[in-house]
């Protein structure tokens, strides 16, 4: 889950300054270091006394298998001398996790706000993961060692040498942790099961072949949101401008165009996404909320858990765990947005690719697009042919010509040419040409 700040103006904020060279980002660094220790301090039973527990199980163990209630090791009971490695161990073992495992969430969270805004410099960034690494090493060595006290004598002979040994292995085991995470109309109807909901506008009577106007919306001062689809992949329709809700919140279902444009963050109040279209592969879903929506919630009794912003906000976004497969990935395509020129690039390709496959309609009589001009997808283009045979002949020919999945969505059938960011605008061309092609030889 990705916060926005609470908005504090109708009028669209100036671009941050990137971070000058030789500066640091002190107020930056600080909420990233807060962060990254309130993450595991706000699950500290998992966090610390989770690894508490293993490591006086360990105790255990190796005192039971080992016979160490008898046993000496250079003079010294066998418990003792075992004791103070499995506090380091400890240490160690939680200062990696920390910063691995929040890492391979944070690229894919921080590379989503590269898109956005300029982030924090690398060295910034490895100090805030290595300072979390560090505080939950040393949280979880303190608990570890106090709750061994209780079953072995430790003796401290130099605390400065211990204080130096601990925070090393820390420090390193963090930054291997580091290094580690581098390589390593439905929303209506769910809407009605917990509350009243009402269409504000719709073309429903005309088979949803253009967006409302502005003027066609019937937004009430009351409601809790406005919700919006962006995109609608089975009629080829998306608000090329979203709809201005004044002091109502704006919702965004984005799931099907996200990232291929810029975002007007300016009038949204939160915007959530499924990856399997433009970001990833399913099972993992993006929310980018305003920090002042995320604790407007009902009570706990009438939400689940699970089904709570504020958990995820919480607890870092994994108050289960992760799919971090679909994480990872996530994570790959966004960079790979990056390095393609971010959302301004994106937009001019998907404006090209839609030009190439609509051009080819409009010249013809033979195809004929079922959405008006002024409410045409940039993302699913479809269009329908003189007759369904034709279109079921269509459909076999492309496939045999190498241009796959092109049949309409069963619920209207037609043809439906799907032109999310991964598709290359050599592909919108070998469609055009086919349909040329098939034109020729079947108009």
């Amino acid at each position: 889950m990705t916060r926005m700040p609470q908005r504090a103006s109708r009028s669209p904020a100036a671009p941050m300054p990137a971070p000058a060279m030789g500066r640091i980002n002190w107020a930056g660094l600080w909420v990233l270091c807060g962060r990254e220790t309130l993450r595991f301090l706000k699950i500290g039973q998992q966090t610390i006394a989770g690894p508490m527990v293993t490591t006086l199980l360990f105790l255990a163990v190796f005192a039971l298998a080992l016979g160490g209630t008898f046993r000496e090791v250079g003079g010294r009971p066998f418990l003792e001398f075992l004791a103070p490695g499995l506090i380091v161990m400890s240490v160690m073992q939680n200062a990696f996790a920390n910063s691995s495992s929040s890492l391979l969430s944070a690229k894919m969270t921080g590379n989503i706000v590269d898109l956005l805004m300029p982030p924090l410099a690398p060295g910034e960034l490895l100090t805030g993961f290595l300072v979390g690494g560090l505080a939950r090493g040393l949280c979880v060595g303190l608990a570890v060692s106090m709750a061994m006290w209780i079953f072995v004598p430790i003796r401290l002979h130099d605390a400065a040498v211990l204080g130096y040994y601990v925070v090393s292995a820390a420090l390193l085991m963090s930054l291997l942790g580091v290094l580690t995470g581098v390589w390593a109309a439905k929303a209506y109807e769910e809407a009605q099961l917990l509350g009243a909901a009402r269409v504000a506008g719709s073309t429903e009577g005309e088979r949803y072949a253009r967006i409302p106007e502005a003027a066609e919306l019937d937004i009430s001062d009351a409601a809790a949101y406005l919700h919006v689809t962006s995109n609608n992949t089975i009629c080829g329709t998306q608000w090329r401008d979203l709809p201005d809700a004044g002091e109502v919140p704006l919702v965004v279902d984005a799931s099907s165009d996200i990232f291929s444009r810029p975002l007007a963050f300016d009038r949204l109040g939160l915007v959530y996404a499924g990856a399997q279209k433009n970001l990833g592969p399913a099972g993992v879903t993006l929310v980018i909320v305003r920090d002042d929506l995320i604790r407007r919630a009902p009570p706990r009794a009438a939400v689940p858990t699970m089904l709570r912003y504020a958990a995820y906000a919480d607890q870092g976004s994994r108050p289960n765990t992760p799919p971090v497969f679909a994480i990872y990935m996530v994570g790959l395509v966004v960079r790979w947005l990056l390095a393609a020129g971010g959302l301004e690039a994106l937009a001019r390709r998907n404006e090209r690719k839609a030009a190439i496959v609509y051009e080819a309609i409009d010249r013809s009589g033979f195809y004929r697009g079922t959405a008006e001009p002024g409410s045409r997808s940039l993302m699913n283009v479809t269009f329908r042919l003189p007759d369904a045979e034709l279109e079921r002949r269509f459909v076999a020919t492309a496939k045999e010509a190498g241009l796959a999945g092109l049949k309409g969505h069963r619920s209207v059938g037609g043809i439906r040419a799907s032109l999310y960011n991964a598709l290359p605008e050599a592909a919108a061309g070998a469609l055009a040409a086919f349909m040329s092609e098939f034109e020729r030889t079947h108009g």
